[in-house]
Formats: structure tokens, sequence, C-alpha cells
């Protein structure tokens, strides 16, 4: 049996504004096993990286607060730790590849220094030993003349570059747990794909455990054993891969899945859309969030909130409405 990495129960996630109270993230609970790729899905403003983000302590005090949850990580919780001891985790057992790399390095710092601080800091190496193990990771993520471009400043390298040298960063103390926030997103498609078969192959040669957030479902099909869908900060969906694909339980979901581009469309087959606009975070309507947008509405979506119910093994939903039938469950 899996052994779990990552137990998060209900994390809550408020920021606090001149507008009001946005609610981020509403209680979503999940778990994350040794060696396993879970994914994160959803449109933007969903919570995805919110929710990760609070994970990581990363979230900026104030306006932003954790109200509510635990996440139970290696014996610990990550929620209730102090600076200190959360400085130890970040980077070290578990590490964070975030959307643009052309932001997330700083553009004053080469990236081998970059990379050899956190050696320095968590490994306790001294500067040649972090600068060999910085000049292996930057092979090991395949980029070329690897020694002789260690002293580059991040505006020298490639969009693709600069996001191998941030998976090299993420990868270089070996974290039990590699977060990519939407990490391919401001490349271009053969990047991408070059980008997601080298996290494949690292998963695999080093064994850890990953929590992939994007809003494309065709990325995760190929790369995810289990998939969690978002919306409005709350957790609709929860399913293996398989299941999620063969037997989508949620409206949002078939909604998802129905705007992916098919290899068996025809010429004047058309793409599903998703009609209206997500709900406003600080004023979250008292029933469904999905329900103004949903093709299965009744009354019972407009006044109560569906909580997350097995509806198969490893398969969760949140509705009220059964799609394959119509009817209410």
């Amino acid at each position: 049996m899996a052994t779990t990495l990552l137990d998060v129960r209900g994390l809550k996630t408020r920021f606090y504004t001149q507008d009001g109270v946005v609610k981020a993230v509403n209680g979503i609970s999940y778990k994350l096993n040794e060696g396993e790729t879970l994914g994160i899905v959803g449109e933007s403003g969903c919570g995805k990286s919110v929710g990760v983000m609070s994970l990581m302590r990363l979230i900026p005090e104030p306006p932003g607060k954790i109200t509510e949850g635990e996440a139970h990580f290696m014996g610990r919780d990550l929620l209730k730790m102090d600076k200190e001891a959360i400085r130890g985790v970040r980077g070290k057992e578990m590490a964070m590849i975030f959307q643009d790399p052309m932001t997330s390095l700083n553009p004053v710092l080469t990236v081998g220094r970059q990379i050899t601080e956190a050696l320095e800091l968590h490994m306790g190496m001294n500067k040649h030993q972090a600068v060999d193990r910085a000049i292996e990771l930057l092979e090991m993520v395949n980029i070329p003349a690897a020694a002789d471009r260690i002293g580059d400043y991040p505006h020298q390298f490639s969009g693709g570059m600069r996001q191998r040298a941030m998976i090299a960063m993420a990868l270089s103390c070996m974290p039990q747990i590699l977060i990519a926030d939407e990490p391919t997103t401001a490349l271009d498609v053969t990047i991408q794909a070059q980008i997601v078969e080298l996290v494949k192959r690292l998963r695999d040669e080093l064994g850890m455990a990953i929590i992939w957030i994007t809003h494309d479902l065709g990325v995760i099909a190929g790369l995810a054993e289990r998939v969690v869908v978002m919306y409005a900060g709350f957790i609709v969906e929860q399913a293996s891969v398989n299941d999620l694909y063969g037997s989508p339980t949620h409206p949002y979901t078939l909604g998802l899945l129905g705007s992916l581009p098919r290899i068996d469309m025809l010429r004047d087959d058309k793409l599903d859309s998703i009609e209206g606009m997500p709900p406003d975070l600080i004023a979250l309507p008292e029933g469904c969030p999905f329900a103004a947008r949903c093709d299965f509405v009744i009354d019972r979506c407009l006044k109560d909130n569906p909580a997350l119910t097995p509806v198969a093994p490893g398969h969760k939903v949140a509705c009220w409405i059964d799609v394959k039938t119509g009817r209410e469950r």
C-alpha cells in the first residue's frame, strides 16, 4: 500500500482587502503519496496556486492569512511550524518551480550563484563543492556546456533554458516533494513538451513526488496518476487520471474536457465552451459556486453547496446531480 507523504485537511486561505475578504481557498483536502504525481487543474483564479503557496507558507501576511486547516508532512504540520522551521523545509524537503522564470530568477545574480546558495545553506557544502554540484544539476536538466554557462546571468538564457535552470535549482537539495506551478505557461509548445518530458524523467530517476498545477488537462493526461479539479477555491472532483478522463462526474470537469481539441475531431466540429464567469470570491453564492454556469442546475444547487462525496473507489465529486442520468443523487 502506498505511503502518504503529504496530508492536507480543510485548508482555508483568505485575503483581507479594502473591498472585502477574498475567499481564495475554501476547505480543500487531499493526499499525496510517495513517488506519486498529483495534478491540480482549474481556470485562473480558482485557488490552485494559493493552495500550494499556503503549504509552503509563502502567502504574504498581510493581506493573506491561512485561517484553518492542517498539512501533515513527515510527522509535522506545515501550517503550525515557526518561520525558522519552515525555512528549513522549503527548498530542502519541499521545492517549487514557479510560473514565470523571467521574474522568478534574480536578474543581478548569476544562474550558478542562485543554485549554489541553496546547496551551501541546506547541504552544508563549501563554495567549490556547490559549484561542482551546480554544474552537475545544469547538465542533468540538459543545459549545453553547463560549466561555461554557470557564470551567465538569467538574461543570457532563453526562456526554456531559464525554466530548466529553475528546475535545477528546485532539485538541488533532492526534495521529497516538487511543486510545479504552471511551469510551462510562458513557453512555446515544443519547449513545453521538452520540460514535461524532462520532469517525468527526473521524477522516475529520483523517485520524488510531484504536485503539478495547470489549467491544461492535456498536459496532465500523460503526467499524473491522480487529478484534483478546483473551482472557486473548492475541490469539485478528485479521481485517478483514467477515471477522470474516462468517466468525468462533475459538470465543470465535463466542460473542461469538452473544451480540449481532440485528434478524432472533424473539420466542422466545434469545441465546447463554458458560458458565464466564475463567481466573485468576495461574495460567493450560498449554494454551489458553479450553479450559475451549469447545464444540470436544480433548485437545490442554488441553496446548498454539496460536499465532496465518494461515487466510486478513489473517485469523489461535489455535485447534487448524476451527470450520466441527469437525476438528483
